[in-house]
């Protein structure tokens, strides 16, 4: 699974010109599933995307989790992030998993950061999405 994290002051998602998923300050998350991700793999960067601590403090420091500052979860899913460019100069998605599994992995990561009591907004699986966020840093993380 290999996830790229945004701290955001906002964010939001359109399919066909409707938004259909929207947060003020907190995480956009573009999310790929690999063949070899599991519901383990889920829960266990869920928990740590929950625990990070890259929110500034009152002395400017980056120590406050999302839970600290009221902030929501934007999730995208974005299988172009198993792209293989090394040979030629079209990528090939050979390492990103099948969308039936993708979509239930996606789908199970979602529904883990809701058991968990966080704010969560999505995008639409296999959709063509329109993404905006505005950027807060700016500050990028990449998990797997």
């Amino acid at each position: 699974m290999r996830i790229v994290l945004q701290r955001v002051t906002s964010a939001s998602v359109k399919v066909n010109g409707e938004v259909v998923g929207e947060i003020e300050k907190g995480f956009l998350l573009l999310l790929g599933v690999g063949h070899e991700d599991t519901e383990d793999e889920c829960r266990r960067l869920a928990d740590k995307i929950i625990g990070l601590r890259i929110f500034s403090d009152e002395n400017d420091k980056i120590n406050l989790d999302l839970e600290s500052v009221g902030g929501s979860i934007l999730v995208v899913p974005q299988f172009t992030l198993y792209a293989d460019c090394r040979k030629g100069n079209r990528p090939n998605f050979i390492q990103a998993a099948k969308p039936e599994k993708a979509n239930e992995l996606y789908e199970y990561f979602v529904e883990y950061l809701r058991s968990k009591g966080k704010n969560v907004e999505t995008g639409s699986f296999g959709a063509d999405m329109k993404v905006e966020l505005l950027n807060d840093g700016p500050f990028t993380v990449i998990l797997e």
